[in-house]
């Protein structure tokens, strides 16, 4: 055998996994349906403490940088539009349309 081989088979085999089915907790199916509003309620304020919001400035930046390629294509796409269709009403007219 190479090296190579000799340390392939050296290495060890990885251990089949084992799925565990996770079971739902007790208390989720006993509680009513504004206990469990509440609750998602107090997670969701949970959450959205942790989120990372932009500054002012970072979203007018991009909000400007988005406004710039909106009306960049906008123009770029009228341009064409203009261009194929004096092309075809020209061609129209040579092939007696």
């Amino acid at each position: 055998m190479s090296e190579e081989e000799n340390e392939i088979s050296a290495l060890p085999e990885a251990a089949p996994t084992v799925r565990r089915e996770r079971k739902p907790a007790a208390r989720a199916h006993t509680a009513g349906f504004f206990t469990r509003t509440a609750q998602f309620l107090r997670d969701v304020r949970s959450e959205m403490r942790r989120v990372s919001w932009p500054t002012t400035n970072e979203v007018r930046n991009t909000t400007i940088i988005t406004l710039i390629a909106v009306i960049f294509f906008a123009l770029y796409l009228f341009g064409v539009d203009r261009i194929w269709a004096f092309l075809i009403e020209h061609l129209r007219s040579l092939l007696g349309g």
